[in-house]
């Protein structure tokens, strides 16, 4: 009963409906950020006359002339796909996947994870110098990151029955599949992409794994992701697992169920031998603590991304 009761205490807000635009280029990127921002604009107003001043807040700081969107939908619980960094000249790109509770609302926090990566990525770059990357746009220097916050599907409240089940997971797996491909219309096929997933979102990827034209995909606080085994996500990705000391995802039981016709649990723990992903270290950080800055975590992400394997601490 938790879903229909909560939606029935919070009207359906109105918003516009996203902007008409066609797969993302080099050449067009600025102009999907500028209508993008245009629509969050106007959501903003539809919101403030509905009442709602939480999401008119949320959509109007997503307006803001600094920001770049490359999707922006703000209808239902929202979605938004943001870019932090040059995406234009990226050539280590790093795609960060939600999990349960992120909306619009409650996107500040998500994107909070994301610029932290990027400040992380950005201090590591300058603090070596060149680590001999060959970019898409020319000669070897340093790597050009950009850090993408990807809310590209609904995902379920922690408090209900959507988030025991791989439905939401099964219903975000096309669109995120979908966004890799046009990503790489945009980054080209050399540039190096890891996808960071987190959660819940970490049975999204397990879900469009073997889908994806990726080649590091990272699972923390991870619940399970439907696969017992890294062959079992049938990806030429790197895996990697972590989970920090005091997330209580580790209380989560690693089990599938069918009660009457649905699968209830995600499998396989990813940070057990058995699953075969290279574990990392994640510090003694809570369920929401990979992306904090200064972490255990944080550093190894970032090292992830840049390419440095060797750098990464283990568990």
């Amino acid at each position: 009963m938790v879903v229909p009761v909560s939606a029935a205490a919070r009207p359906r807000i109105p918003a516009p409906g996203p902007a008409a635009l066609s797969p993302p280029t080099t050449a067009t990127l600025d102009q999907a950020y500028t209508a993008n921002r245009a629509n969050a604009a106007e959501a903003s107003r539809m919101a403030a006359a509905h009442g709602d001043r939480t999401r008119a807040a949320a959509d109007r700081a997503m307006a803001a002339p600094s920001r770049h969107f490359l999707t922006f939908d703000g209808r239902g619980q929202g979605l938004a796909v943001e870019v932090l960094g040059d995406l234009a000249h990226a050539d280590r790109v790093a795609v960060l996947v939600p999990g349960s509770d992120t909306t619009l609302e409650t996107y500040g926090r998500f994107r909070a994870g994301a610029a932290a990566l990027q400040d992380r990525l950005n201090s590591l770059d300058h603090r070596h110098g060149t680590h001999g990357t060959h970019g898409t746009h020319g000669s070897t220097s340093r790597p050009h990151t950009a850090v993408i916050a990807w809310l590209g599907y609904e995902t379920p409240g922690t408090v209900s029955t959507t988030v025991l089940t791989t439905g939401r997971a099964e219903d975000a797996a096309p669109p995120l599949t979908r966004f890799i491909r046009e990503l790489r219309g945009v980054v080209g096929e050399k540039a190096h992409v890891s996808l960071l997933c987190h959660s819940y979102g970490t049975v999204v990827c397990g879900r469009a794994a073997r889908g994806l034209d990726v080649d590091d995909i990272a699972l923390i606080g991870s619940p399970g992701t439907g696969a017992d085994s890294v062959s079992a996500l049938r990806t030429s990705a790197r895996i990697w697992a972590a989970r920090g000391a005091d997330d209580w995802i580790v209380n989560v039981p690693h089990v599938h169920a069918d009660l009457f016709g649905t699968t209830v649990g995600f499998g396989a723990d990813p940070v057990s031998p058995a699953f075969g992903a290279h574990v990392f270290a994640a510090g003694a950080g809570g369920h929401s603590d990979y992306f904090k800055p200064g972490s255990v975590s944080l550093d190894n992400l970032a090292r992830i991304v840049l390419g440095d394997t060797s750098e990464v601490s283990r568990a």
